[in-house]
This record gives C-alpha cells, sequence and structure tokens, in this order.
C-alpha cells in the first residue's frame, strides 16, 4: 500500500504512461477518463484526475505506455482506490491492484513488469538528458 504522504514530490508524472478507466454516468452511459500516473509499482499505482472516487471503491484499469511502434498495455487491472489526497483542482489516487485473491494475475503481472522495465530505462535517458530532472519513483 503506498501512501500519499509525498504528494508534494509528485511533480512530474511518469514518461509515456496513462492510465483509462470507465466511470458510470447513468444506467445506460459510460464516460471514458485518461490519468497521469506518477508512482508505479508491482502492487499498485498513484493517478492523478479530476473525477472523485473514495476509499473502498474498485476501478478497472489499462495501463497504456506509449511507444514509438506499439503500445505496451496491461489491460483489465482490478484496482482498489485505498487513499485520497486533494491537490489544486485534482486528486492523487492511491490504487493498489487486486485480482481474485488480491494480488494481479500471473498474466497481468508480466505486463506490469514489462511496463516497469521500459518505463525504468526511459527515466534513466530523461536523467542523463536533461540535468535538472529529477526522478520521483
Amino acid at each position: 500500500m503506498r501512501m500519499l504522504k509525498h504528494v508534494d514530490q509528485l511533480r512530474q508524472p511518469l514518461p509515456d504512461l496513462t492510465a483509462r478507466f470507465n466511470i458510470k454516468r447513468g444506467l445506460f452511459r459510460k464516460e471514458s477518463v485518461e490519468a497521469a500516473l506518477f508512482d508505479l509499482d508491482e502492487h499498485g499505482c498513484v493517478l492523478k484526475t479530476d473525477k472523485i472516487f473514495n476509499p473502498g471503491d474498485t476501478l478497472l484499469l489499462d495501463l497504456i505506455m506509449r511507444m514509438p511502434f506499439d503500445n505496451i498495455t496491461a489491460a483489465n487491472l482490478g484496482g482498489l482506490v485505498t487513499e485520497r489526497r486533494k491537490h489544486c483542482s485534482n486528486f492523487f489516487y492511491s490504487v493498489d491492484f487486486i485480482g481474485s485473491d488480491s494480488r494481479p494475475r500471473p498474466s497481468d503481472s508480466d505486463k506490469l513488469e514489462r511496463i516497469r522495465d521500459v518505463l525504468t530505462k526511459k527515466q534513466s535517458l530523461r536523467s542523463r538528458r536533461s540535468p535538472g530532472f529529477s526522478q520521483t519513483a
């Protein structure tokens, strides 16, 4: 479980990574939402959006790592909102990944691991290119 005590340190979203999920807006309507991710590990993530959720709410997330030729997608990840912190007109949410036994399924873990590996490489390249870049992970 990641705590949002370090929200002030989460200045930059993770490069080229977004979360996509749907919100019910009535009986037959859904709204598709994309949110920036600010932290990611094998257990969960921190995302920022202007949508309102409460701790205990569940989300079905697709994590999308934008790549030049073919995006990497970890689809249909169950997420449990564990914490919310208001920041200006948006909210930071701590989301723990859940599967049938409160852990991501093995195939989801493989996709998450691939996204995390690519993310680490991208952050390393960016930190070499720009001396003012601070790594937040």
